[in-house]
């Protein structure tokens, strides 16, 4: 890989122990993946941020190059593990507080923007066409390449962490090629946002860095969110391309079939003790949408409801906050369906949820059984 006089000073530690971390692991990361060069990118998007997925190693390593580190670029981050407003009503470990926080303040004092949420896409003005980022969160990185028009690899936390500190990302896969070999042809009639979320999860089993995608209709947000976090849990697949492709592409359908064997992998159980919504996050149209549906119902049973910090404050001054906490909504930021605490096994034994994404760590990470409904379905058979 090229480096310029520059980088390969930093390479050998003259700009100090910090930049030669960071651009071992970006060099390493290239090397890995046949890059050419490096180049700069104007935003990185950490995951890394919940202590369940970094314990304490990772915890303890974000302390200590929190003290001298800091960041290049407009740097946000994903979900933590819980609601800092109302941790103390959930019983959590007051280990897994501490560390929690530990991390939250590591990353401020770096200077990386406490957004805590996984649809920065949502909740952030989007660069100019063509802008080179740098994403780790998997939703957010095929959200940004598909939807867009923005160029990124789907980062781990590590090389996310340091194109942030450098400012840089290796020139490879996704950022240069889009050329898929394989076009998927939507064949299932009337879909909603859970058929979309499978449709994802087979588009990332079965592509390979790009899939193509025809026979697809006007999406709406919950539907391309369904979609981009289906995708993001089953492959290294980091991008939609939407038509027919290239004449010799391999063509595969994505039928009532395909669809029922998705469905019969992630749906364990026939009802949930509690529902959860948003996994990805709900943004500001689906809090909005969600508020209608719900006029004059409420739940007949405990519904968490996942949005960034900056979505609730939004719904608050609108009045949908309100509208949905009448309705028996519990409404948490910071953190999400996905590696929460706040959903145990010890006490839940399955979760009735509209998010194939969430499905699956419901039912991989955090050992419960999984439902899935649409939601108007959820809302019709939940609420009275």
């Amino acid at each position: 890989m090229e480096l310029t006089k520059e980088e390969e000073s930093a390479l050998k530690g003259e700009h100090g122990e910090i930049m030669q971390m960071a651009y071992r692991i970006l060099v390493a990361t290239g090397e890995a993946t046949d890059a050419e060069k490096l180049v700069p990118i104007e935003w990185a998007h950490l995951s890394g941020v919940n202590y369940n997925t970094i314990g304490d190693a990772g915890e303890e390593f974000l302390s200590g190059i929190s003290k001298h580190a800091r960041v290049r670029v407009k740097t946000t981050l994903n979900p933590m593990g819980f609601d800092i407003d109302n941790v103390s009503n959930y019983g959590l470990d007051e280990n897994f507080i501490s560390r929690q926080l530990s991390i939250k303040n590591s990353y401020e004092a770096m200077g990386v923007i406490p957004s805590f949420s996984c649809i920065p896409y949502e909740i952030f003005d989007i660069p100019k066409n063509g802008t080179q980022v740098a994403f780790a969160e998997s939703n957010a990185a095929i959200h940004a390449n598909s939807y867009d028009n923005l160029k990124t690899n789907k980062e781990s936390a590590f090389s996310a962490l340091a194109s942030a500190l450098v400012g840089k990302s290796p020139y490879s896969s996704i950022r240069k090629e889009d050329n898929p070999n394989i076009t998927i042809r939507m064949k299932v009639k009337n879909p909603n946002e859970l058929t979309y979320g499978m449709l994802g999860f087979f588009a990332g089993k079965v592509g390979d860095t790009s899939v193509n995608v025809s026979g697809l209709e006007k999406m709406d947000k919950r539907q391309t969110k369904a979609m981009c976090g289906g995708m993001g849990t089953s492959g290294t697949c980091a991008k939609f391309i939407f038509g027919e492709g290239d004449s010799d592409c391999e063509k595969i359908d994505f039928d009532e079939k395909e669809m029922q064997n998705v469905h019969d992998e992630l749906n364990t159980a026939e009802k949930g003790d509690i529902i959860t919504l948003g996994s990805p996050q709900l943004g500001l149209d689906e809090i909005s949408d969600l508020a209608g549906k719900l006029k004059g119902r409420s739940f007949q049973k405990r519904c968490m409801v996942f949005m960034p910090r900056t979505v609730k404050e939004q719904s608050t001054k609108i009045g949908y906050t309100a509208q949905l906490e009448r309705a028996g909504c519990e409404i948490l930021s910071d953190c999400c369906t996905c590696l929460s605490p706040l959903i145990s096994k010890d006490s839940v034994d399955a979760v009735t949820t509209n998010s194939i994404k969430g499905a699956f760590y419901l039912k991989n990470s955090n050992g419960v059984g999984v439902n899935l409904k649409p939601l108007l379905q959820i809302v019709e058979d939940e609420t009275r």
